[in-house]
């Protein structure tokens, strides 16, 4: 009893949960950010290869 009244008042392991739970935020976060600011880029990298090749014409 006296070993699980330990485990119970120690707060390392909470603060391990809590700062990995963190880290998978952010990970999510940085993950669909990368997907968006891509997508974004591909755009204005095909709008200007048309406009190039249309002003070459």
């Amino acid at each position: 009893m006296r070993l699980f009244r330990q485990l119970l008042s120690d707060l390392r392991g909470a603060t391990a949960i809590e700062y990995g739970l963190i880290a998978a935020i952010m990970s999510v976060a940085l993950i669909s950010g990368y997907g968006a600011f891509t997508g974004a880029l591909m755009g204005t990298f095909n709008t200007v290869g048309t406009e190039v090749t249309n002003a070459g014409k």
